[in-house]
């Protein structure tokens, strides 16, 4: 299946199209995008926000015009490998900060990094400096709660305009994350990519889950356990019935085409 808007490979999951790329591949792909200025929307998807776009139209149809929509969870990971992409990689917002951020120290790619809290940022930027002391960091700005005025939102692409960044990391959480990027496609000359908690983790504040635990798709119950209050009713809300409906379309993708055969 192709995506009409970008021409990658995508697997339909639930009503989302996922890009099915490997990790180097969609790698390769931003940073070539980031080189040429391209205003590009990137959304790191997981079982919450295919949820959301299975509940609301809007949602589905900024997911839709992404250019890019990767696998971060497992159960995306399983789903697309069920469905016939056996090699598919996760493409998850930690390894794509970090990947991103050494590749565009390489290749002089300039970074804005955009939402979170200013206490975050101050910490991700000691850390960064001292991983990749030849990242061009050239804007790290949080944003109000409150939806910004015309004014102060045409001040901010003005910024990240002038300061010839290619790469923006962005962390407003899902939906208004993607909401934000989708506002801003064709307005912002840069790729825009959403990474939710990642600022966070790599800051320090929250703890990251060890690799067993992301391989055995287990990092929803490790971040549950850091975060109860916050994330119980999301879970219970999403988790439940997005396993059906993926045990669903499993189910119609393995026997209708022998049907269809037999007849």
């Amino acid at each position: 299946m192709v995506n009409p808007k970008q021409s990658l490979p995508t697997q339909q999951v639930l009503n989302t199209a996922v890009t099915a790329l490997k990790f180097d591949q969609a790698m390769g792909t931003i940073l070539q995008w980031a080189h040429q200025h391209s205003s590009k929307a990137v959304c790191v998807a997981n079982v919450h926000m295919l949820m959301e776009a299975r509940w609301h139209r809007h949602f589905a149809h900024v997911l839709l015009n992404a250019d890019m929509v990767t696998p971060d969870g497992m159960p995306l990971v399983w789903m697309l490998k069920l469905l016939g992409h056996k090699g598919q990689d996760r493409i998850a917002g930690m390894e794509i900060l970090q990947s991103l951020c050494q590749q565009a120290s390489a290749e002089r790619v300039k970074v804005f990094f955009l939402g979170s809290q200013q206490l975050i940022l101050d910490r991700m930027r000691i850390r960064l400096e001292k991983e990749y002391p030849n990242l061009d960091i050239v804007g790290m700005k949080p944003l109000p709660f409150r939806p910004l005025t015309q004014r102060e939102d045409d001040e901010l692409l003005e910024e990240i305009h002038e300061s010839e960044a290619g790469l923006v990391f962005l962390s407003l959480g899902c939906p208004k994350q993607e909401l934000w990027m989708a506002e801003h496609q064709g307005r912002l000359q840069a790729v825009m990519i959403g990474l939710g908690g990642a600022f966070p983790v790599y800051a320090g504040l929250q703890k990251w889950a060890p690799r067993w635990v992301r391989q055995a798709g287990l990092e929803w119950l490790y971040r549950l356990l850091q975060e109860p209050k916050r994330l119980i009713r999301r879970y219970s809300l999403t988790i439940p019935p997005f396993m059906f409906l993926a045990f669903a379309q499993l189910l119609q993708h393995h026997f209708t085409p022998r049907r269809l055969h037999n007849a």
